[in-house]
């Protein structure tokens, strides 16, 4: 991974990389979830991925488990 970026969707702020290697983009999942619900609280876009998320996999959604969690500049630095 190499550049980290903002892009701003709808008046917010979502945090991206850019995998060189890969050729792909990578977003922060909570900020999407942020803009896709309205929320402009952090911990509650984030606890409502964590929610989310648990329903996925009990679901038995195979595409939450492969997940990675990357390393991006906290919100609230930005």
């Amino acid at each position: 991974m190499e550049l980290e970026n903002i892009h701003i969707f709808e008046q917010k702020k979502v945090r991206t990389m850019w995998d060189e290697e890969k050729q792909e983009w990578f977003f922060s999942i909570v900020d999407v979830c942020a803009v896709l619900t309205d929320q402009d609280d952090y911990d509650l876009a984030k606890n409502y991925w964590k929610v989310l998320k648990h329903r996925l996999i009990k679901e038995g959604n195979e595409s939450v488990t492969k997940c990675n969690q990357l390393k991006l500049v906290s919100p609230k630095d930005i």
